[in-house]
């Protein structure tokens, strides 16, 4: 059966001629889809442009559902790959089994054993190839390259010593190839080679210790120079591989021509040739995570369609957004003054090029600029609709979906200081993993649009004694009493004094570790490996995300994926241990749709080069291929319909404790697990005071 086109997948006759809307709460943007029909009929050059804007829209994730199983496997499907025309699809599992299916017929067209001994983690096809070479990368520690034409085995690589995790191509070098694996490197081939064997690309044992193990990693689609790899631990690295060739060569050159020299050791990467990104709380909850025995580790990495943005799956945690465009610094306060900004560099969140952008952060005072932005009080009637509905969430205790509500807003005024602060209290009142954060993020962008705002300015000092940076808490609300006495003596001030001060008195080791430099930040996965100085000053140097989707739960497996979805990558799709696989709007991070896709987890999801089409795997041994549903099918059983109640046990089973996750994976039902869901209580209830926590 072939996939209908995009105009059939969204219209049936009595609708086609009709615009249609994106409805509030999804994309307030309207689309005039007679027109956009009419240049594509009349117009040819107009029809990749109508496919691109047209590719995945939200009336199209509204009605996704089951198209088809593919059956063949006998063990776990562990990757997914489309060929670049998105006719062909291949699959590698625990079976040691490679199949090319032809998904549109859901028909297989080759099954192959790989001669790996054990599970394929990885596939892909090779880069002007003809789809006819394949690569796999298995448990055994083997990378196999495959004929498909005549289903042989044309090289096998065995220079790993440990799981090989992930295979990555690039279109700008069709014979190279490269590899991740858990020994902590990743290699290069090329083909071209006489040699058998492969390339050390990046030995990232040198760096990190003999414990640390590479899992995912990608080529720039845009710019096949950059590659992105993922590791245990909070850090994503982004290595230019031309800068690395030419240093290396540069440096083989004087070592041929007997140049030498008594200076610091060589240097195995140059400097400028890596970049570090991390989400700016959770080096600091490191600690933490250990002591619950919650592993973090990048189980998956991609780059957005346009090469300007880099997704991360962090398993133990959340989803993660980077912008490589428009770079910006984690909002700490553990930076270490060798690293604050400079003039032209970044200061938190925005570039300065040597001007003030409203707040100044160092970790020795705390001030906030005057400045004449608006203070954001004037909404459009729409605005004002969408704000109150937010607010009336709030105050039915219905955190996600106030948050939801205000990050549609500011999506619309992002230069909202009103808006960015409700969001913070709403994201303090729901307290999920990283939400403090993100609390934090918004007073700060809150204070920059209006230095005056009050309520943004205490929840601050609040989001900082929760983030643990003690010192700086009491800081900040010392600042508040001054910039606002009438507020000085409440309740509220009172109460948090008081907290802060308890704390200061209880984290005496932590103040001492501060006090000598030693932050939290930057310490080694292992206390038993130490961490070169090059290595360090990277992390310090690292950036922080844009955005963050909250919802699944990444803690069993180490190959959970997460991707864009979309030729601009409109959505973000993730699988997750209860089974069912998650999609986002990018820029809203607004939860839009829950589908079952797996009996236990969902670990795989390629979308379709140019359709509304995706193929996910997992556990079961079989694909799944979904796609927009007849608007005449009014039952889709695969929908999980309380997304918020899937997402709030998600975060439970995050937090939960390492035999209880096995347990509920194993099928049985705990109750009570720990962590905390809306109805948990809140330090600041029985503090408001004057200073009240509810929005504006």
């Amino acid at each position: 059966m072939m996939l209908p086109t995009p105009v059939q997948h969204f219209f049936n006759p009595r609708t086609r001629l009709r615009p249609y809307f994106m409805n509030c709460g999804e994309s307030m943007t309207t689309a005039n889809i007679t027109r956009d029909i009419l240049h594509r009929q009349i117009r040819d050059k107009r029809a990749p442009g109508f496919q691109r804007f047209h590719h995945v829209t939200d009336p199209l994730i509204k009605r996704l559902g089951l198209e088809a199983e593919l059956q063949g496997h006998t063990g776990c499907v562990n990757c997914l790959e489309w060929n670049e025309r998105g006719d062909i699809l291949a699959s590698g599992s625990d079976d040691q089994h490679a199949i090319i299916w032809d998904p549109f017929r859901h028909k297989k067209l080759t099954t192959m054993h790989t001669g790996h001994a054990a599970n394929i983690f990885s596939v892909k096809f090779l880069p002007h190839s003809g789809d006819r070479i394949l690569v796999t990368g298995a448990a055994d520690t083997k990378v196999h390259v495959h004929d498909l034409t005549v289903k042989e085995t044309t090289h096998m690589f065995s220079d790993h010593t440990n799981r090989v995790k992930r295979i990555a191509t690039a279109p700008m070098w069709p014979n190279t190839f490269w590899s991740a694996a858990e020994d902590g490197i990743i290699r290069q081939y090329d083909l071209r080679e006489s040699s058998k064997r492969s390339e050390v690309l990046i030995d990232l044992t040198e760096f990190c210790g003999q414990l640390v193990e590479a899992k995912c990693l990608a080529v720039n689609p845009r710019d096949n120079n950059y590659l992105a790899v993922g590791a245990n631990g909070p850090f994503v690295r982004l290595y230019d591989i031309r800068m690395i060739h030419n240093y290396r060569k540069s440096m083989s050159q004087s070592t041929s021509a007997a140049v030498h020299t008594f200076c610091e050791r060589q240097k195995p990467i140059p400097d400028g040739a890596g970049q570090y990104y991390v989400a700016g709380h959770l080096p600091v909850k490191l600690p933490d995570y250990s002591n619950r025995l919650r592993v973090l580790v990048a189980t998956y990495v991609t780059f957005s369609p346009d090469g300007t943005e880099l997704l991360v799956n962090m398993g133990g945690e959340q989803v993660y957004l980077f912008d490589l465009a428009f770079k910006q610094r984690p909002y700490t306060f553990l930076l270490p003054k060798k690293c604050q900004s400079s003039a032209g560099d970044v200061q938190n969140g925005k570039t300065t090029n040597g001007v003030s952008n409203g707040i100044h952060l160092p970790s020795s005072h705390i001030r906030f600029a005057e400045s004449k932005a608006s203070s954001g009080s004037e909404f459009s009637p729409h605005l004002e609709r969408i704000k109150q509905q937010a607010n009336d969430a709030f105050a039915r205790q219905q955190w996600t979906h106030a948050i939801q509500l205000y990050s549609l807003g500011i999506h619309q005024a992002s230069r909202n200081a009103m808006l960015y602060g409700n969001r913070a209290a709403a994201y303090m009142k729901r307290k999920w993993d990283g939400d403090h954060y993100d609390a934090l993020r918004d007073c700060l962008k809150a204070l920059t649009l209006n230095p005056g705002h009050l309520k943004a300015h205490f929840r601050l000092a609040r989001c900082l004694l929760e983030l643990k940076y003690v010192a700086e808490a009491l800081e900040c609300l010392d600042d508040f009493k001054g910039k606002f006495p009438e507020q000085s003596h409440s309740s509220a001030c009172d109460a948090l004094d008081k907290d802060i001060k308890a704390a200061l008195f209880s984290k005496t080791e932590s103040a001492e570790d501060k006090k000598n430099n030693s932050s939290i930040r930057f310490h080694s996965f292992s206390r038993k490996e130490s961490i070169p100085e090059d290595e360090l000053v990277l992390r310090e140097r690292s950036f922080d995300y844009k955005h963050r989707y909250c919802g699944h739960c990444n803690t069993t497996t180490d190959i959970k994926e997460a991707n864009f979805f979309g030729s601009k990558g409109q959505y973000i799709v993730s699988g997750s241990d209860d089974g069912s696989f998650f999609i986002w709007e990018k820029e809203t991070t607004n939860l839009v749709r829950i589908l079952q896709g797996d009996e236990s987890i969902v670990n795989c999801l390629q979308p379709h080069p140019s359709y509304c089409f995706l193929a996910t795997s997992g556990i079961d041994p079989v694909v799944r291929l979904w796609n927009p549903r007849p608007e005449t099918d009014n039952e889709n059983g695969r929908v999980v319909e309380d997304m918020e109640g899937a997402a709030q046990a998600n975060q439970r089973r995050m937090n939960a404790d390492p035999l209880e996750v096995m347990l509920l994976n194993m099928g049985y039902r705990i109750t009570g697990l720990r962590g905390v869901g809306p109805d948990g209580s809140d330090d600041e209830d029985s503090s408001e005071g004057q200073v009240q926590c509810r929005p504006s």
